[in-house]
């Protein structure tokens, strides 16, 4: 195994269907401008309230991912 070194950054992902689909979309759009993505992590959870329902979730995300080499 070869040594690795990570970055971390801090996203957002939202969804009003489920906190699993807020992380998937937060990791899918991360995907698109970010390689070598490896791990995530979810830091904090929330979600909006109307007429005493939720109708939005949302999930802070911290994602790990290996630099490339030069």
């Amino acid at each position: 195994m070869s040594d690795h070194v990570y970055k971390k950054l801090e996203i957002v992902g939202s969804s009003p269907k489920s906190i699993e689909a807020a992380i998937e979309n937060a990791i899918a759009r991360a995907a698109k401008t970010v390689h070598n993505l490896r791990w995530f992590e979810v830091v904090e959870t929330r979600g909006h309230l109307e007429d005493g329902k939720v109708s939005h979730y949302q999930v802070t995300l911290k994602i790990g991912f290996t630099l490339e080499d030069d």
